[in-house]
């Protein structure tokens, strides 16, 4: 696998900054390309790419910040464009709007990416109207749950306005991208991880539709969270991300972290980024800076338990909410990296409004929030 990373400035002037030996542009297959919202929707980003990498599939995505080589970018697109040597892909499209809901998208998967050699799914999508907690499903009824699959929703800074998301074109609302690795020379490590710590009683979810909650006990949701946040309740939805919350679907399952997407005050429901199933027991949580920061590190560490060789990739999906709460500390998650895996590899992500991640290694796939999430990846 040989890379190249660079970024593009809003008058789409191309500056490349780390290159692999004897990487070439006409025989890259795949390029990433992440920025703010407003940026992209705002040039012919595509065309720009697809001249400098004739041969690549091209997938650019709305964010709520990039990341490459270790930093945090602004106000620049960021590229990595990828050669792989032995592995091939293929990539899917799946367009939520034009389909009107996610039902169809584990047959498409099916047609179009599952064979006997697929060994990896990665997915990039929308974050407007997505149900993640349904998009994980499809994808893993489709694969029968025997393949890895990873990646994240797409963001839209702090605006919660519109996300974009474009495969082999210039990006539009309501786009999925799923890439499929095939063979077995492509070697992944995962890790994910929160670091936001309990406060308050745990209590039992007593009516839910899917994503939305609308009763915690005997209290309406939206009132009970408006209780807990005091003084911040009064800019919900946007201070929700200081307090998310930790999700069990039953007394002994493993806890998974919910983002609030939106509220109801007529109905006092609340709109979470995944399923918050009814019968499910929840509890609120807040955010500490040093665990925040201990959590990357802690994620990091666990790629190692799938291979011991240096990664020559790492790709980065991790919460806007975490970016709101470490605010001027938020390049200390991605710092704590180089003691791990050093300069030389190649990094690129993106702040999402939701994390796609197996929990453990054999596990296939569980949507996040609020999460530092990491998959490396080495060709061999």
């Amino acid at each position: 696998m040989k890379i190249e990373q660079g970024f593009v400035n809003q008058l789409m002037h191309f500056q490349i900054i780390k290159t692999s030996d004897s990487f070439s542009a006409a025989k890259a297959n795949l390029v990433f390309s992440f920025g703010e919202r407003e940026i992209i929707e705002n040039c012919k980003l595509y065309e720009k790419l697809k001249s400098v990498y004739p041969n690549a599939e091209i997938v650019i995505c709305s964010t709520a910040g990039q990341l490459l080589d270790y930093n945090l970018v602004n106000n620049s697109i960021i590229v990595t464009a990828i050669e792989f040597e032995k592995t091939p892909i293929k990539i899917s499209k799946y367009n939520l709007l034009d389909e009107e809901s996610l039902s169809r998208l584990g047959g498409r998967v099916q047609e179009e990416l599952v064979t006997n050699d697929l060994s990896a799914i990665m997915v990039l999508s929308e974050g407007t109207y997505v149900n993640g907690t349904e998009l994980v499903k499809e994808l893993s009824k489709a694969t029968d749950s025997k393949v890895k699959i990873f990646g994240g929703i797409a963001g839209d800074s702090l605006n919660f306005q519109k996300t974009l998301l474009g495969v082999n074109e210039n990006p539009k609302e309501g786009e999925i991208a799923i890439i499929g690795f095939y063979g077995n020379h492509m070697k992944f490590g995962f890790g994910c991880e929160g670091g936001w710590t309990d406060f308050g009683p745990e209590r039992e979810v007593t009516h839910s539709e899917k994503n939305i909650l609308y009763k915690i006990g005997d209290h309406f949701a939206l009132d009970l969270y408006k209780e807990y946040l005091g003084q911040y309740a009064d800019d919900l939805p946007s201070s929700a991300l200081y307090f998310p919350l930790s999700m069990k679907e039953n007394p002994i399952a493993s806890p998974v972290v919910r983002t609030i997407l939106s509220i109801n005050e007529e109905e006092k429901s609340m709109t979470f980024a995944g399923d918050i199933p009814q019968g499910a027991f929840v509890k609120l949580m807040k955010g500490n800076f040093d665990k925040l920061i201990d959590a990357s590190y802690t994620a990091a560490k666990a790629t190692m338990d799938e291979s011991n060789a240096s990664p020559q990739l790492i790709m980065v999906v991790s919460c806007v909410g975490r970016k709101i709460v470490l605010d001027n500390r938020i390049e200390e998650e991605i710092e704590v990296l180089k003691d791990i895996f050093g300069e030389n590899a190649f990094l690129f992500g993106f702040y999402s409004y939701g994390e796609i991640s197996p929990v453990v290694a054999h596990k296939s796939c569980e949507l996040h929030n609020q999460t530092f999430s990491i998959t490396t990846m080495l060709e061999v």
